[in-house]
């Protein structure tokens, strides 16, 4: 019926009076004029059709629309059909999958399917432009209120925060860039929907309004009952305690004076060093309704409302705060007593409360999107039945994201950081010794002289011979990655030529401002908005450390040293970390002087351009090396046909600590920080790396164990290396880092890294312990998982496939998977569910309604697709279980985290191996679970190179008939060189009646040889 009255409505504004003046008719769409006098709303609004399901929506308060190209959206090659009708009251644009209409005379659009549902609408009167100028430039503030569609919708997305939030449904996030938080302005819905929000600058999802100080949305009271403050007491070490009445909790910068490092608000002669710090009052709210509250806190701080603790201890390195969120409900004139125990972080320290007055339940349903500063208002609407629909809209318009190189799917060692060539070589050939499977390592930062930081120049005392140990690293089969920042000290060769074109921002320089280097040196970030600037970036890296650092060792005959080596590529380093990219110019700084050190930009204002510098700067760096690699591009890289002639171009690699939409055209990766290392870190990182997977970019990582490490951990460490004890400390700090290292097994990045104590494995734990004996099972498990795991990197590539996946992504129809941040899906087989609390032997898990689920680890039948409660306690008595329905406490022993399996999952293991491309997967173990039908597509290539653009590549189709029992492998599509022709696959079918453990040593199976035509076979 519903359907059926859209259809009367449509026909009677077809039929109705039209204005065809108002109306211009593009080649991509239409262009409405909007009949208003009101400046602060559009006067002409444009629908563009960008596919069957892409619309791209532009508002403009002018009578002309801006000229700037997105940073984001590529131009679209691909033109689409498309209608258009008018009538008295709206202009529909529609495509064989979507609808848009405009009000002609409000500007309000709104989306359908060709069904006529309802997908989205924008709210009457919700889009609003504010005037803005900054630095002469003007622009608009602006504002975009959509309507809910349904109250139990779920929201995903927005990149990588640290709040340990999952489902944006009515909640609020700040859009900008800083160590440990990505924001990326998509989000997706399970409504059928997504928006892309082009804005490059500080924005805010939800709740338009900012956080506040407690003192304007509540009336404070001290200990004594007195009005307009909270009570402070500052109890020192040594000395005397002070007692201060504080207006507001706001002690979260610096001072921006380059020669004082200190908080500003707190007391100036008070030593926070081994201090304890008490707030305690009341607040009396104004309003009634959901009080929202932002935490920025370093150190150990514990916050409680009514003596109830509504914080828990949470920690953070002095350098590097981090923000957490809390709610309650408060009635006007209700009182609250709040206290907060805030141990500081040496002497310098940082901690802050603020706080969002209610709003009404109408505006927490809606989604709202506000933009500090930009010419026009630009979204775009992406429509799809599934998430994965939505994703790929998503990178149809930002770019597909390029197949990964193979070795970026095994595992990487880091730390901050390998101080010299031995000790960096020595690491890797310790791995190679104990048979610990690796393929990267990575040189972090200061490998050159420490006054010369973006020189490129390793520091020669330390580092006598880098080609020869990237020949080194490359002889014992691994991967090399160097840090390069965006960041030059002033005296350097490379801060004065990009200085003299205008390429530097200046204002770190202009204040004087010192890092934290030695005494401190002066320096700034290059602008990476300018397309020279890049060009130059990149040139100076090429020159330093990638061709010129192989011309260098050519014309010092290092090429008798790589006879012996399997790459033909093994000159050149192979990855990139691009760190800092936020930029981070200086730490702990307030909004508006993080602008003014970030800019000019060559585009414009640093407010209009906040948040994309981590795209822009990929961008220099993929570009510039694709093109050292072809010929005829710049006459620097004219020796490259001198030094091999033979070589195959190599992939592009970046990781980067920041990121924005369209990162993934970049061959870019993200991990998430310097986070700390706390378990409530580690659980913040589930729903951390799910929100940007979420947000269309498929390569996410982490430093696996966290990067800041607590004082007592390090003198845990230092006590085992005195005494050989093992304390209370060091027993969690193992524990957590066996647990953080299980989870990372199953994220698209598996990478250790981190401050002292040293992250490798035998500097955690010897090899008789089960931290040692954990990370050994789960880093060959994850090797041996390389032909399912890169045929995911295939995907996503050539499927726009999401590695790491929220259940919501594939349950989505399970209303009860929606909140759930904790357990995942790597691909479509795995459904991971980490261990994120000490001593937890056990977990809850959620097994979602659509299918049955096996134990990865024992073949055993969990649940069976729709199963409830009380029919299958016999099976479970290995799992130790407790039944609420579909959800299971299950067993979680200190080596293992719970892993479960879909039915009708087929997994393709491959060898054992000690890195990437050791073996050919010439047999692989291919276990299939019973109960559906199953499919799966095995996707090789030569793993390092860019064939595969030009087509070289296979792919066999693998389809599971779970009532006849077969499985088909598909005549082989394609081909590449060094392809394997013949093979076998030993087919492991895994049933409830016939459950089978994991043995990837020597499992029992049907084998099947394989030659590249169709074949059949009954198990």
């Amino acid at each position: 019926m519903k359907h059926f009255h859209f259809l009367l409505f449509f026909v009677g504004c077809l039929m109705g009076a039209c204005s065809p003046s108002a109306v211009e008719r593009t080649h991509n769409g239409v262009i409405v004029q909007i009949d208003t006098q009101d400046p602060n709303q559009a006067r002409q609004v444009s629908l563009e059709v960008l596919g069957e399901r892409l619309i791209h929506v532009s508002a403009s308060p002018e009578r002309r629309f801006s000229k700037k190209e997105s940073l984001v959206v590529l131009p679209q090659q691909r033109r689409t059909d498309f209608g258009v009708e008018e009538c008295a009251d709206s202009v529909f644009v529609h495509t064989s999958k979507l609808t848009a209409a405009v009000s002609r005379k409000t500007g309000v659009v709104h989306f359908k399917d060709a069904t006529g549902h309802l997908l989205l609408a924008e709210a009457e009167q919700g889009r609003s432009f504010q005037p803005i100028e900054v630095e002469g430039t003007r622009a608009y503030t602006v504002q975009q209120v959509f309507q809910s569609v349904a109250d139990d919708e779920g929201l995903y997305g927005l990149g990588q925060h640290q709040s340990d939030e999952f489902n944006y449904k009515g909640k609020n996030e700040e859009l900008f860039q800083y160590n440990t938080k990505v924001s990326v302005p998509f989000i997706v819905s399970t409504e059928g929907y997504g928006i892309l929000w082009d804005s490059y600058s500080f924005c805010r999802f939800g709740n338009p309004q900012p956080y506040v100080q407690l003192g304007d949305i509540f009336v404070l009271r001290d200990k004594e009952g007195r009005e307009g403050a909270l009570t402070g007491t500052y109890v020192p070490a040594q000395g005397e305690t002070l007692v201060r009445r504080e207006d507001s909790l706001y002690f979260e910068c610096n001072d921006r004076a380059a020669h004082l490092r200190r908080t500003v608000n707190l007391p100036e002669n008070f030593r926070f060093g081994g201090s304890s710090v008490t707030y305690e009052g009341e607040l009396e709210a104004k309003t009634d309704g959901l009080h929202r509250f932002l935490l920025y806190y370093a150190g150990y701080v514990k916050v409680y409302l009514d003596d109830k603790l509504v914080v828990s201890e949470r920690w953070r390195a002095a350098w590097n705060p981090n923000s957490w969120k809390f709610q309650t409900e408060m009635q006007a004139g209700q009182r609250a007593h709040l206290r907060i125990e805030w141990l500081p972080d040496g002497d310098k320290s940082f901690l802050g409360l603020r706080a969002m007055a209610p709003v009404s339940e109408e505006q927490n349903r809606q989604m709202t999107w506000w933009s500090e500063m930009q010419d026009q208002l630009d979204y775009y609407f992406v429509a799809g039945e599934t998430m994965d629909e939505i994703v790929c809209g998503y990178r149809t318009l930002t770019g597909k994201a390029p197949v990964m190189p193979k070795w970026a799917m095994g595992f990487w060692q880091s730390r901050e950081r390998y101080k010299t060539q031995d000790e960096l070589l020595s690491t890797l050939a310790e791995f190679r010794k104990r048979q610990i499977p690796i393929d990267n390592i990575v040189q972090d930062w200061n490998y050159w002289p420490e006054d010369q930081w973006g020189s490129h120049e390793f520091e020669a005392s330390r580092y006598p011979d880098p080609q020869a140990m990237i020949d080194s690293v490359h002889q014992m089969h691994g991967r090399f990655m160097i840090s390069v920042w965006p960041k030059f000290y002033v005296n350097t060769d490379n801060y004065k030529e990009l200085d003299q074109n205008g390429w530097m921002y200046r204002q770190a320089v202009k204040d004087y401002i010192h890092d934290w280097v030695g005494p401190g040196y002066v320096g700034g970030f290059y602008d990476a908005y300018s397309p020279e600037a890049r060009k130059v970036f990149w040139r100076q890296m090429d020159e330093k450390l990638y061709t010129g650092l192989a011309k260098l060792s050519n014309s010092k005959s290092s090429n008798d040293k790589l006879s012996n080596s399997k790459s033909s590529n093994s000159k050149f380093l192979d990855a990139w970390w691009m760190d800092a990219s936020e930029p981070n110019v200086r730490d702990c700084t307030p909004m508006w002087y993080r602008k003014a050190l970030c800019g000019p930009t060559a585009l414009g204002t640093s407010t209009e351009y906040f948040n994309a510098y981590s795209l822009v700067n990929a961008m220099a760096i993929y570009e510039g090396q694709r093109s050292t690699w072809k010929t005829g591009k710049g006459n620097h890289i004219s020796h490259l046909s001198s030094l091999n002639s033979h070589l195959s171009e190599p992939r592009v690699f970046l990781l980067t600590r920041s990121g924005f939409a369209g990162l993934q055209r970049y061959s870019t990766a993200t991990w998430s920080g310097d986070i700390g290392t706390r378990w409530e870190d580690m659980r913040a990182q589930m729903t951390a790396g799910l929100s940007y997977s979420l947000s269309g970019i498929p390569f996410w990582g982490m430093d696996m164990g966290g990067f800041c490490v607590e004082n007592r951990y390090v003198r845990a460490q230092q006590l085992f290396d005195r005494t050989g004890q093992e304390n209370e400390d060091l027993k969690e700090w193992r524990e957590l880092q066996t647990r953080w290292n299980q989870f990372g097994a199953f994220v698209p990045i598996f990478r250790s890294h981190g401050q002292w104590p040293l992250r490798e494995i035998w500097n955690i734990a010897p090899d008789s312990h089960p931290a040692y004996r954990s990370f050994v099972y789960y880093d060959r498990l994850r090797y041996q998982l390389m032909p399912y795991l890169y045929s995911l990197a295939g995907w996503a590539h050539f499927r726009d496939y999401t590695l790491m996946r929220a259940l919501v992504m594939d349950f989505g129809d399970d209303r009860n998977v929606m909140d759930i941040g904790d357990q995942w899906m790597l691909g479509p087989a795995l459904m991971a569910c980490p261990v994120g609390y000490y001593k937890a032997r056990n977990r809850s898990v959620y097994f979602p309604k659509q299918t049955g689920w096996y134990n990865l680890y024992t073949g055993e039948k969990v649940l069976e697709e729709g199963e409830e409660e009380g029919n299958h306690i016999s099976h479970l008595s290995s799992l130790n279980s407790h039944l609420s329905s579909r959800r299971l406490v299950v067993d979680a022993l200190y080596e293992r985290i719970p892993v479960f399996v879909r039915e009708g999952a087929i997994i393709p293991f491959g060898p054992e191996m000690q890195w990437s491309d050791e073996k050919a997967p010439e047999l692989i173990h291919l276990y299939i679970y019973a109960g559906q039908d199953g499919t799966f597509q095995l996707y090789e290539d030569e793993g390092t190179n860019y064939n595969y653009e030009q087509g070289r590549y296979a792919t066999i189709d693998i389809r599971y008939d779970d009532a006849a029992k077969t499985v088909t492998f598909s005549q082989r599509k394609g081909t590449f060189p060094g392809m394997l022709r013949q093979r076998r696959f030993n087919v492991v079918l895994v049933t409830r009646d016939a459950p089978k453990p994991l043995n990837l040593d020597n499992p029992e199976g049907k084998m099947v040889q394989y030659s590249g035509k169709a074949v059949t076979v009954r198990l």
